[in-house]
């Protein structure tokens, strides 16, 4: 086994990595950029080594940098984490040219699946079915149109690199299909450098199921399925194990299908076979076909070591060190059910914008597994993907799992940053899913209902009082209210809230605000509302209630509002970003939803559109151009 390794990567699945080898007496070197300097899995690593500047292009993509940190601290082997240069052919290549292990699979594995294309025809010779399609390099795209009428629309037209959404688009209508086309290539070309596309049919009921795999370079077995169909935008939400509605029949051709990929290609260590499912008429042996496989650990796989037992880092490890599989197929066995929800920073009513911040506060409940790169005090960076967390649960049943994956999330607490908790929240109560009724169009169907704003109610009032009421600071002495000098009634201003405090002593409280009085009693734990409530004070004070969260800021009388002077004709970055593109010029006549130009933050393309008609006065950004949130990037002429 063994030594010590170096991980190269950052965020939770560093961290995930490093407690692993801790647990089996495993040295672990960290690397990290600039930005990352003071980051959880620096901190929890044995050495550290800085690699470069906070773009991934200057630190966690540099291949050299990473191999050279490895060979001048004595790391015997190399883990890539997901992500980053976890499926670069190149550089296991250069991971085992310079003596070193590539913690995961061979090289020519990689290449065998990199390509969807390629992988895809691969599959067909090893008797796994795949989605009809087209797969050739003619990439003209009158020939392109030409496969989508025969293949039938609605089709898909995919990038055959990368994957997290990027280059992908539905297209129902012949007459629409150059437009998204050409839109594919070009954010495909910007994500993976390669604007070549496939085109496969479109599953009209489609549900996204996929298999586990692991394997010694001989020999592989699955470790059953999980299903990963509650998507937005093709990127995945809220992901369980074992899929519902499985039968033991489907489970066993899927598995087998799984494997038959894996022993194809020789494949080393953890991998995902990913299935598309027709789920129109239940779960059927002949309607499920592959999509594609991923040469790594999979962000979802904690769902996987949750109803099996086993921790498939520990795997990783021994197989890369040469121990054959721990485990044969029929020693491997279900237990119970698994949800993982993805936690993220992110604006969920500005249409789920990645965001920025300090994150103040944070704190996750007992009794779930909550996998996080990050910690209270830490910075939300625009430079990488803005995940906080996966909060995991497991039961003896779906029912249990899900009950308390929602309690989970109620109990989560993230102050400093918008988040999707909310969103969270409400998709773990939707009663489709709750009943099993899941495909990839669910969130899409009920998004207005699962992100519709909540009216005011008694809990929020508390919620209110109670930031008043610790912003009054009342003395902890219960006598202290009846000395001459001390004010019983105390004026209190946050941000947007205003009321007024008033001491009963010894141990009553009375907060007026908005026109109501609301009692607090005080206990031996502080003061009780009635409600379970949290209050911490970081930067703020912030208050927590099962499934809410309120933050408030001390009042400031000389603040001006910085949006008050901006022009209604403005349009300003809502983030942080790269300017990827302009789509207009000045003189240029506008209509509310046109494209303006294009914002590259997280590893995501945004397209900011015009808020209404008019004509372009000026282009303040170009291509190119890094620019922080709050930027004014596009100015219409002011309205008659």
């Amino acid at each position: 086994m063994f030594r010590k390794i170096l991980i190269a990567n950052r965020g939770e699945i560093a961290c995930r990595v490093i407690a692993t080898a801790r647990r089996m007496g495993i040295a672990c070197v960290a690397v990290h950029s600039d930005a990352d300097a003071g980051a959880r899995h620096v901190a929890m690593a044995d050495a550290a080594v800085p690699i470069g500047g906070p773009r991934p292009a200057d630190s966690y993509l540099r291949g050299d940098a990473i191999i050279a940190a490895a060979l001048a601290t004595g790391a015997e082997a190399i883990h890539p984490g997901y992500g980053f240069l976890s499926e670069n052919p190149d550089f296991v290549e250069a991971v085992e040219a310079a003596g070193l292990v590539f913690i995961g699979p061979s090289a020519a594995a990689i290449r065998a699946m990199g390509l969807k294309d390629a992988a895809k025809r691969l599959m067909a010779e090893a008797g796994v079915p795949v989605v009809p399609g087209y797969h050739g390099s003619n990439q003209d795209p009158e020939h392109l149109a030409g496969a989508a009428d025969a293949i039938g629309y609605p089709v898909l037209i995919k990038a055959v690199a990368g994957g997290g959404g990027k280059g992908m688009r539905r297209v129902d209508r012949p007459e629409d299909f150059a437009a998204a086309l050409k839109s594919a290539r070009a954010e495909a070309a910007g994500a993976f450098g390669n604007d070549a596309v496939l085109i496969e049919k479109y599953i009209l009921a489609p549900r996204h199921i996929e298999v586990q795999v692991f394997g010694d370079g001989q020999d592989a077995v699955h470790l059953f399925e999980r299903d990963c169909s509650l998507q937005r935008r093709h990127q995945k939400v809220i992901e369980e194990a074992p899929a519902p509605g499985m039968t033991p029949e489907m489970r066993a051709a899927m598995g087998a299908a799984a494997v038959r990929a894996a022993e194809a290609i020789g494949y080393r260590g953890a991998g995902t076979v990913e299935f598309i499912v027709d789920g129109s008429d239940g779960l059927r042996e002949d309607r499920f076909w592959f999509m594609e496989m991923n040469t790594r650990l999979q962000v979802e796989h904690p769902v996987t070591e949750a109803i099996t037992g086993i921790d498939l880092v520990e795997w990783q490890l021994r197989v890369a060190a040469g121990e054959p599989l721990p485990l044969r197929q029929d020693q491997l066995s279900i237990n119970g059910h698994a949800f993982e929800a993805r936690l993220y920073a992110e604006d969920v009513p500005a249409g789920f914008l990645p965001a920025t911040g300090r994150l103040a506060h944070l704190a996750f409940p007992p009794g779930a597994r909550a996998d996080t790169g990050v910690r209270s005090g830490d910075g939300i960076s625009p430079w990488y993907d803005p995940m906080i967390a996966k909060i995991i649960t497991q039961g003896p049943t779906r029912d249990i799992a899900l009950s308390r994956l929602s309690r989970a999330l109620d109990d989560t607490q993230v102050a400093g940053t918008v988040t999707n908790l909310a969103f969270l929240g409400a998709l773990s109560r939707h009663p489709g899913f709750a009943a099993g009724q899941v495909d990839t169009g669910l969130i899409e169907r009920d998004l207005a209902a699962l992100t519709a704003p909540r009216a005011p109610d008694a809990t929020d009032r508390a919620m209110a009082a109670a930031a008043l009421l610790w912003a009054a600071r009342l003395p902890e002495d219960r006598l202290a209210g009846f000395s001459l000098w001390v004010p019983l009634t105390h004026r209190v201003a946050l941000e947007g809230l205003e009321g007024r405090v008033t001491l009963v002593p010894p141990d009553t409280a009375l907060i007026e605000t908005h026109g109501e009085t609301l009692t607090a009693r005080r206990t031996a734990g502080g003061w009780d509302l009635g409600l379970a409530l949290t209050v911490v004070e970081a930067e703020g004070i912030h208050v927590f209630a099962p499934g809410r969260a309120a933050s408030f800021r001390l009042h400031d009388p000389l603040a001006r509002d910085a949006s008050a002077g901006a022009a209604s004709g403005v349009t300003l970055a809502p983030m942080p970003g790269l300017v990827r593109s302009v789509e207009v010029s000045p003189g240029q006549a506008v209509k509310a939803g046109d494209a303006l130009c294009v914002l590259e933050a997280m590893k995501m393309e945004h397209c900011l559109r015009a808020a209404r008609h008019g004509v372009v006065a000026e282009v303040l950004c170009t291509p190119g151009a890094q620019i922080e949130a709050g930027a004014p990037l596009i100015r219409l002429e002011e309205e008659a």
